[in-house]
């Protein structure tokens, strides 16, 4: 049986967290090693390159389940201990406006302009936001929020690259959390 998925873990330090666990890279196609893909179940391994013994595409289709830990510097000015009280406060939302602050912001830091545009005023706002500024969905900006809303998680039909909504969401998160940490 297949896995279809795509699980990323953020974290603050990827060699600290997978130093925890054991675990197998993952190998892509070019046989060359994954720069985020592990396996923490046992799979054919290759011991001379240090990887799984099958690509990941073809590891996928054999049921292997592979998890991508991604370095994420976003995490490391914060105090671990503040994480759910940062995440669930409500932040300044004009701050989006400034930018000197966006610039400090994951992901967001040189959209500037869009943010100004857009305005949002929630989570889910702030996450359209980041699917906007991808290829696939930057026409969006010139359209209103309630069409935005619409359109925006719609999976596009050429193939173009765009940001999924459990993603967008994460990163949403994420910014309010850096948002609320933002000490004046």
């Amino acid at each position: 049986m297949a896995f279809n998925t795509d699980v990323d873990i953020d974290v603050a330090d990827r060699d600290k967290v997978l130093e925890l666990f054991k675990h197998v890279p993952a190998k892509l196609t070019d046989n060359k090693k994954h720069k985020t893909g592990v396996y923490f179940h046992n799979v054919p391994a290759d011991w001379l390159n240090g990887t799984c013994a099958v690509d990941y595409k073809t590891a996928d289709t054999l049921g292997f389940f592979k998890l991508d830990v991604i370095n994420n510097s976003a995490y490391k000015d914060i105090n671990p201990n503040k994480l759910e009280e940062l995440i669930s406060k409500e932040p300044n939302w004009d701050l989006l406006l400034d930018e000197k602050v966006v610039k400090k912001l994951f992901h967001i830091h040189d959209h500037i302009d869009i943010l100004r545009k857009l305005q949002p005023r929630s989570v889910e706002q702030l996450a359209a936001v980041l699917a906007i500024i991808r290829p696939a969905k930057r026409q969006l900006l010139e359209e209103t929020w309630q069409q935005i809303e619409q359109k925006v998680w719609q999976k596009p039909v050429d193939g173009t690259y765009y940001f999924k909504k459990s993603h967008a969401i994460s990163y949403a998160i994420l910014i309010v959390m850096q948002l609320n940490s933002i000490v004046f």
